[in-house]
């Protein structure tokens, strides 16, 4: 069976498409819409929004982040819901915000029937995002919860509920892309060998580190360049070469 599946799909449409009860996780970076209290504000493009000035590096445009805070809300409980009809009973899920949106997404995940379990900060380290006269905004959070009862596994083990890790531009392949540490540290909450689903998947970065972390992956990406993107580092992975090998149609020896 293959390790892995990832379609180019809107993902309320995708989560419609699986079947009740067949997922481990759902572990996501959906988009913030962050940045303003209403609709017009949030109508800037992604990288004016989001890319630092003097950035050098251009990356694509992602969709689905210009909603206002009422829409937002209500467009996470849909989503949330239709993720807790797929998940397991006992799966947990994880969601990432900004500081702005944590209040809305952990209504939304108690809206969509996940039983809220706590927050896990990422602190992207010193660098981040400085000013002066005010506090550094160098966290970014986890709101995480399980779907009914916690299964507390063995096999998961406690896992730390902070993680420490810097974001570096060789493993950063979408714009506003989280470390592969991080989303392999995120992934050990799902049992060994189980399976886990994002629907915002952008350049597949939870899904390598399922694998690299033995898990399976289940995900779909609505922007074209970001899939194929994904693609390419889900098959490298999954065949044990770099990104770079696997681009330059090197493979394993051995298979």
């Amino acid at each position: 069976m293959s390790r892995y599946r990832f379609e180019r799909a809107e993902a309320l449409a995708f989560l419609q498409s699986l079947d009740d009860a067949s997922v481990d996780a759902v572990i996501t970076d959906a988009p913030y819409s962050s940045g303003g209290a209403t609709r017009g504000d949030r109508m800037s493009n992604t990288t004016l929004k989001y890319v630092h000035t003097g950035t050098i590096l251009e990356r694509p445009e992602f969709a689905g982040d210009n909603r206002d805070q009422r829409a937002f809300g209500y467009w996470c409980a849909l989503w949330l819901s239709e993720a807790l009809r797929v998940a397991r009973a006992g799966s947990p899920i994880c969601v990432f915000a900004d500081w702005r949106q944590v209040p809305t997404v952990t209504d939304a995940i108690q809206a969509g029937g996940w039983v809220w379990r706590g927050i896990v900060p990422w602190d992207k380290g010193p660098a981040a995002r400085p000013s002066m006269g005010r506090f550094s905004s160098r966290c970014e959070y986890v709101v995480w919860g399980t779907s009914g009862a916690s299964l507390d596994l063995e096999s998961v083990g406690c896992l730390q509920g902070l993680v420490h890790c810097h974001q570096t531009t060789d493993d950063k392949h979408h714009m506003v892309g989280k470390p592969t540490p991080v989303m392999q540290h995120l992934v050990k909450i799902c049992p060994p060998a189980g399976i886990v689903l994002d629907p915002f998947a952008g350049s597949a970065t939870t899904g390598v580190a399922a694998l690299l972390e033995g898990r399976r992956f289940v995900g779909c990406e609505l922007t074209e360049a970001y899939y194929g993107i994904g693609l390419d580092r889900l098959e490298a992975c999954a065949q044990g070469v770099s990104l770079e090998a696997y681009r330059a149609g090197q493979r394993p020896l051995f298979g």
